[in-house]
């Protein structure tokens, strides 16, 4: 079995009902949930002029390889209602595949470990509640080392627990 890490996110609609339906079928089709982190708030990244996201990262284990993790992520964001006209845009669904076990993998399709973790505050701070130790197959640092250095100054923060 191999560990995989998603970023959910979502910033249209009931976000946080929307996290909670992605996660089901994550588990459904995807394997196991190990672990997961707290629900994270931040502003928009990339295209900023739009709705707060809530964001989450589940940890799973599978026996899926890395592209038919991706087709079945495409899959259940179509399914919830998610279509992509233009980048960075508002969504009620996004499933992003941050790493697959150590795995340094290229495709047309996908890119491991995910190209912009490094960057993005609003990923790294709920991989390091989740995994902190865990280290980038390419960086060759902890989670909590890419959140100390992290560039991104937007603001993220948890959200209280219902």
């Amino acid at each position: 079995m191999a560990s995989v890490f998603f970023l959910l996110g979502a910033n249209l609609g009931n976000r946080r009902e929307q996290l909670a339906e992605a996660e089901r079928q994550l588990e459904r089709q995807i394997g196991p949930l190990l672990r997961k982190s707290r629900l994270y708030e931040s502003e928009a990244w990339g295209t900023t002029d739009q709705p707060a996201y809530y964001n989450q990262v589940l940890y799973h284990q599978t026996a899926l390889l890395p592209e038919v993790i991706l087709t079945t992520a495409l899959a259940i964001e179509a399914r919830m209602g998610r279509v992509r006209q233009q980048k960075w845009e508002a969504r009620q669904i996004d499933i992003d595949v941050l790493y697959y076990d150590q795995w340094v993998y290229e495709s047309a399709r996908l890119s491991l470990p995910h190209p912009l973790i490094a960057l993005r505050r609003f990923a790294l701070m709920p991989l390091a509640e989740v995994a902190p130790d865990f280290v980038h197959p390419v960086l060759g640092q902890t989670q909590t080392q890419l959140l100390e250095q992290c560039p991104d100054i937007l603001p993220v923060q948890a959200l209280p627990s219902c």
